[in-house]
């Protein structure tokens, strides 16, 4: 099944910089071959279900690998079973309307 999910992954007891964490997970993400779009406050990720939870807990263990003792993430998401869509269609089916 596929999945578009709003991720933000924020590790906690490693200062205000957490860039480095970021930049962490995209390259998982990326690396898992799925589709992302990295956003002021987190990254948009399309792909198979499995694959993209999957990518997510790597994501978890890598940060805690870093240093990071703590981490809390937020997740939104959809699924559709009527048809196809991507984040692009989304974002395209707005801008068609403010036109």
């Amino acid at each position: 099944m596929k999945v578009i999910v709003d991720l933000c992954v924020v590790p906690l007891g490693v200062g205000i910089s957490v860039s480095k964490y970021v930049a962490a997970c995209e390259t998982i993400l990326t690396g898992a071959g799925l589709k992302t779009s990295l956003h002021a406050y987190g990254t948009n990720i399309e792909g198979e279900w499995e694959d993209v939870f999957t990518a997510i807990k790597q994501c978890h263990e890598k940060v805690h690998e870093m240093g990071a003792p703590r981490i809390t993430t937020t997740i939104k998401m959809g699924t559709r079973t009527d048809r196809d869509q991507t984040m692009e269609d989304k974002i395209r089916s707005v801008e068609e309307k403010l036109n």
